[in-house]
């Protein structure tokens, strides 16, 4: 298994293996979407491993449902586990959240129940997914544009419970951080403070967009200057390297400016990595 990559990485997206492989252009790291590639062969796939060799690969995976009602997909969770395997991939990341529910797939990060019921639910899945993939398990702070109803804890003492029950790490989503305190009116940096930072092994930049002023996280323009303050003010207090993935999803730009603005982050982010050494 390799080591974890440090620096600012770029998502693997549909359509940018080709520009990627062609490019010389300094990349400290890809991430992927396993779903992409889980039993599945072709071109991409090939395309993948070629990336694999020049670069370091993590994995974010967006439907297992960690705190679904469903059980796990052993199946799909054993091609994962060939697949990281294969790629080297030091640790798994998902969202502390549920996709599917009755065998059917939302495609939508859906909030949990912020309960101690649901800390021992959602825990108890983190640890059997670990022991599947023989590796560490990471959980993201999601966006979360409601509150389910019962809920006893509020959302950034539901995502310390739940990683001090598992004892799992942190994918820290600072855009998700500001986004949230945005809609809900709270003060990001608290928020931010709120969460188990000391358990992060991954951080998540993004783009948001205002709509009907709702703000809403879609990795569809580049990162905000409050989100990249909030990003440095995290790592000042994380006091340690750990990779940042640039995340864009829609809207998306040529692989050129993905990792122009990933130089752009990184000299920010690094600079302030110095500044607290």
């Amino acid at each position: 298994m390799n080591h974890t990559p440090t620096g600012v990485g770029i998502g693997l997206r549909k359509g940018f293996h080709t520009p990627l492989l062609e490019a010389d252009r300094h990349v400290d790291f890809l991430e992927i979407v396993p779903e992409n590639y889980v039993g599945r062969g072709g071109r991409d796939r090939a395309q993948l491993f070629a990336c694999a060799e020049r670069w370091p690969v993590l994995a974010h995976g967006v439907s297992v449902s960690l705190g679904g009602p469903d059980p796990l997909d052993r199946t799909y969770l054993a091609g994962l586990k060939q697949l990281l395997d294969a790629l080297g991939v030091p640790f798994y990341t998902d969202h502390l959240c549920f996709t599917s529910l009755g065998g059917m797939q939302s495609h939508e990060l859906l909030p949990l129940p912020e309960t101690d019921e649901a800390v021992r639910h959602v825990a108890g899945r983190i640890r059997q997914v670990a022991e599947l993939l023989e590796r560490p398990v990471a959980v993201e702070n999601i966006a979360q544009y409601a509150v389910m109803p019962g809920a006893t804890l509020g959302r950034e003492a539901f995502v310390t419970a739940v990683c001090e029950e598992a004892d799992c790490g942190l994918l820290l989503d600072v855009n998700n951080v500001y986004v949230n305190a945005r809609n809900s009116g709270t003060e990001p940096l608290a928020d931010l403070l709120a969460l188990p930072l000391h358990r992060t092994v991954q951080m998540h930049v993004a783009g948001h967009e205002v709509q009907h002023g709702r703000v809403l996280d879609t990795h569809g323009a580049p990162v905000s200057g409050p989100v990249v303050e909030l990003a440095r003010l995290a790592l000042a207090r994380i006091g340690r390297p750990v990779p940042v993935l640039l995340e864009r999803d829609t809207n998306l730009p040529p692989v050129e400016q993905v990792l122009d603005e990933a130089n752009a982050l990184r000299t920010s982010l690094f600079r302030a990595q110095r500044g607290a050494a």
